[in-house]
């Protein structure tokens, strides 16, 4: 497909659970790896064509466990065989986890794409978020030997300027995916001011052509930054990992979200303004990634058992311990 046959196309990424939101908090988050699975086939049915993906411990934290990665993957390749959703593993489920364990599971499983936070930040003024130079060296190299496209969060105009620096030192190559995170507490304010700010930044710091992009906003900014990223040309994420809450009633109360009702009203939006959604097919291409052989990466993955799975899980736990942070999402 030639890229005028692109030119109008959205994608919408799914983010389905995050790492922070509880069932307390709205008891349609999917914690475990069956529900995680089911919400991304639900959302790839209504047009999603990329799933970032976290994952819960057994309480319901944020965890880098490989081996919950692992039966998730699995599940989405061989309960639902047709589905080709590109998945976007994070590598930020745990402020606690150290660098090796943040990418142990990418190592291991070798996905499309996966999360590479541009910088360091404090996070929810409780904690620091840190994403050391020789993390962010060794995770962009790391990603270039392993063929995984980086989707790399920006949030602030700080994190796009580190980008650059990676490109021109090689760790990074173009055309690099940016994901800009808006709203985020500590981060840069979801605002259409500050969207158009943070693509400018790009356009100047790594050059027009250089680049796609995606944004999403948290909480208030949600609508604003859905519409935003369309009418400027870019692509856009929804999903409960960055908001529990739909919209409100007539008489003011909260109308809990399912991620199914997010992606639906993100391509109604993509729509309404004379664009199309993307498949996963076509987001393949407008990302740069390889077309997916689903067959065999449904052969591999069945050829998984019970007991690797239980193996890894073991092994994590022994080496890493539990591990959360019952803090917001870091995408």
């Amino acid at each position: 497909m030639d890229n005028k046959a692109l030119k109008n196309k959205v994608i919408i990424t799914a983010a389905v659970t995050g790492a922070w939101p509880k069932k307390e908090n709205n008891p349609n988050v999917p914690m475990t790896p069956q529900e995680i699975a089911d919400d991304v086939y639900a959302c790839w049915k209504a047009g999603a064509a990329v799933a970032h993906l976290h994952m819960r411990d057994d309480e319901g934290n944020g965890t880098m466990d490989t081996a919950k990665f692992e039966e998730t993957v699995n599940l989405i390749h061989t309960k639902y065989p047709d589905c080709d959703i590109v998945l976007n593993l994070t590598t930020s489920g745990d402020i606690h986890a150290d660098d090796e364990i943040r990418v142990a599971h990418v190592k291991k499983l070798k996905p499309e794409m996966a999360s590479y936070d541009c910088g360091s930040m404090n996070w929810l003024n409780s904690g620091l978020f840190l994403n050391t130079p020789k993390f962010l060296t060794d995770c962009g190299l790391l990603f270039q030997e392993l063929g995984v496209k980086p989707e790399i969060e920006a949030f602030d105009p700080g994190m796009i300027g580190n980008a650059a620096y990676y490109i021109k030192k090689g760790v990074l190559k173009t055309p690099v995916h940016f994901q800009f995170c808006m709203g985020c507490a500590n981060g840069i304010a979801g605002s259409m001011k500050n969207l158009i700010f943070m693509k400018e930044t790009a356009d100047e710091l790594v050059g027009k052509g250089n680049y796609t992009w995606s944004c999403f906003g948290v909480g208030h900014s949600a609508m604003e930054m859905l519409y935003g990223a369309v009418a400027l040309g870019g692509n856009i994420r929804v999903g409960m990992e960055d908001n529990v809450v739909y919209g409100y009633d007539k008489e003011g109360k909260k109308i809990l979200a399912n991620n199914l009702m997010l992606v639906e009203r993100a391509a109604r939006a993509v729509e309404a303004y004379g664009n199309e959604v993307a498949t996963s097919a076509e987001a393949r291409e407008m990302l740069g990634l390889a077309p997916l052989d689903h067959e065999a990466v449904v052969k591999a993955l069945d050829a998984l058992t019970i007991e690797d799975l239980e193996k890894a899980k073991a092994e994590a736990s022994e080496k890493y311990g539990t591990t959360y942070f019952a803090a917001k999402s870091m995408g």
